[in-house]
């Protein structure tokens, strides 16, 4: 058995340093506060001010960092502070995301969705693999959604300039979530990726968008999984012990994503549209 074959089989080690992203409240904040109280060196990472520092004393978190995510700009000086801070880097938990009903623009000019979902962590993670590479068991949870079995990639116009829809948008990040880490452990031998579906889970989730849609999340509210419920998947992924890296997790169990979430070619596109964005901002 190689050492990245025995570190797959090994639960996340005691005393990890973990980085949050979307922390400051619904599956993050519960994701955050389980890995400290573990014993867990866990950092938070948040865009108000405010609210991250009542995160992180209801977490007990050892730290914070602040970035408004959906802008690439702020997501590569976060990845530079942490990079400053820390000396290495244990857990990566791309937790932060949102669905928009409307079309809206970052003010880097991009489609907020594709910014915040997908763009953003692909970044974030691949800024930070010179720390995470510096682990012994380094692992990257990227939450993302049953929502992908709606998704296409439109590798054509990912942006939506054309025929906007939030939850055609929405799915197609969730689409995307998927193929980024079945790249990056195909990329990355030596560490665990992995994606997880949270169930329905009352969080918020939506209600930023007001009329109909906040209405209809709403209403959905009243019978989905609680926060602590909807944490359990992605406290699977980041501590137990798992098989194999680039897999996709529901229900705290290994579970088989869409035909489209399995297609390793369009994964490899995805990664290459990706670079392009990024060699352009």
């Amino acid at each position: 058995m190689t050492s990245s074959q025995a570190a797959l089989l090994s639960a996340l080690p005691a005393g990890s340093t973990i980085l949050i992203t979307g922390a400051t409240g619904g599956i993050g904040l519960v994701t955050a506060r389980e890995l400290a109280q573990q014993g867990h060196r866990v950092l938070l990472v948040g865009r108000n001010p405010s609210r991250t520092e009542a995160a992180a004393q209801a977490t007990g978190a050892a730290g914070t960092f602040l970035a408004d995510l959906s802008e690439l700009g702020q997501v590569r000086r976060l990845a530079q502070e942490v990079a400053a801070q820390l000396p290495q880097l244990d857990l990566l938990v791309n937790n932060a995301g949102a669905l928009y009903s409307q079309r809206q623009e970052t003010r880097e000019g991009i489609e907020q969705t594709w910014a915040l979902n997908h763009l953003s962590p692909f970044l974030l993670t691949r800024e930070l693999l010179p720390l995470l590479r510096r682990s012994a068991a380094p692992r990257v949870v990227t939450v993302a959604s049953a929502a992908h079995a709606f998704g296409r990639l439109r590798l054509d116009d990912p942006e939506f300039r054309r025929g906007y829809g939030g939850w055609a948008a929405y799915a197609q990040s969730k689409l995307a979530n998927i193929l980024f880490a079945r790249e990056l452990a195909r990329r990355e031998p030596g560490l665990l990726s992995s994606s997880v579906h949270p169930g329905m889970v009352a969080t918020g989730f939506a209600h930023n968008n007001g009329g109909w849609l906040s209405r209809a999340y709403r209403l959905i509210d009243r019978f989905a999984l609680t926060p602590e419920e909807g944490a359990q998947t992605t406290l699977h992924a980041a501590t137990a012990p798992l098989a194999a890296s680039g897999r996709y997790y529901s229900s705290r169990r290994e579970a088989t994503p869409a035909p489209q979430a399995q297609d390793d070619g369009a994964a490899l596109r995805l990664w290459s549209l990706s670079e392009a964005y990024l060699a352009d901002l």
